[in-house]
């Protein structure tokens, strides 16, 4: 609850910082969570055996991962000080249904009655949206797509949590620290630059971002699959009622109908996992 009840909140520190530019709240967001992650990892004193369980493959994957999750990052800041958090909770209430799909498409998976119809019904709601606002909800799709993809290479990678995150991040952290220092340059920085109050929380950016990512790491392993399945929604479910309600951002009838079209997927893709794990444990034939 305390991962997903920060993710949750987030949309309020990025508001905060919207005299910064997205892309130079990225690279601080990458530039701190480095050196905070990397921090820890000395003091653990982990370090040595990163380096040792690190090879091509490794870096392959967490190269790409890592790529992938700051287009997450970007798309997700940019969206947040544009006014569009009602769009960013749409695209992390149907990022578990693009998950199942990916799951499909890349592990040849096949899907359950139920849970093809749920897919459908996220797709009409989906559907239902552009054609009433006249546009493509991107904004949703990108941030489900690459967070769903960056799962997915998740699960193929072979480190743990602290030290997946610290590779992806040293492996982006070279380039965030050149475009800071070309935005300097061009006298655009704005660490420094700033009020006190922005400065500050530039460089806590780091620990919003590494807190609750190891918080999730450490409840994983604690408590059922099903149950992080439940507590997943309260992330969007708070970004929606801080958009709605804290920020005024529209939430028309059109809207409310496309939503209720998703929350009607998950619902159905939800309660038929929960259905099926509570027959399997049931189950003692054989």
């Amino acid at each position: 609850m305390g991962a997903y009840g920060l993710w949750g909140v987030l949309p309020v520190y990025w508001k905060a910082l919207q005299s910064v530019p997205a892309p130079q709240i990225l690279a601080h967001r990458i530039l701190w969570s480095f050196v905070l992650l990397g921090a820890l990892m000395f003091l653990r004193r982990e370090w040595r055996e990163l380096r040792s369980t690190t090879n091509g493959r490794t870096l392959g994957i967490y190269g790409i991962a890592a790529t992938v999750l700051s287009v997450n990052w970007l798309t997700y800041i940019w969206a947040v000080n544009a006014g569009r958090i009602v769009e960013t909770s749409l695209g992390y209430f149907i990022n578990p249904l693009v998950s199942v799909l990916l799951g499909v498409v890349c592990l040849r998976e096949r899907l359950r009655r139920a849970q093809w119809l749920a897919v459908g019904v996220a797709a009409l709601g989906v559907s239902y949206l552009t054609w009433r606002h006249g546009t493509v909800p991107w904004v949703a799709l990108v941030l489900a797509g690459s967070f769903a993809l960056y799962g997915f290479l998740k699960k193929q990678a072979p480190l743990g949590a602290l030290h997946g995150l610290t590779l992806e991040t040293a492996m982006l952290w070279v380039p965030a620290v050149a475009f800071l220092g070309w935005q300097e340059a061009q006298g655009v920085g704005r660490l420094g630059h700033s009020m006190l109050v922005t400065n500050l929380l530039l460089v806590l950016t780091g620990l919003v971002t590494a807190t609750p990512l190891l918080l999730f790491a450490a409840a994983a392993r604690r408590i059922s699959l099903s149950t992080i399945g439940l507590l997943q929604y309260l992330a969007p479910t708070c970004q929606l009622a801080i958009g709605v309600w804290v920020y005024r951002e529209p939430f028309d009838r059109a809207r409310l109908v496309g939503f209720m079209l998703i929350w009607t997927a998950l619902a159905l893709y939800t309660l038929e996992g929960l259905w099926r794990r509570r027959g399997a444990g049931t189950d003692t034939s054989g």
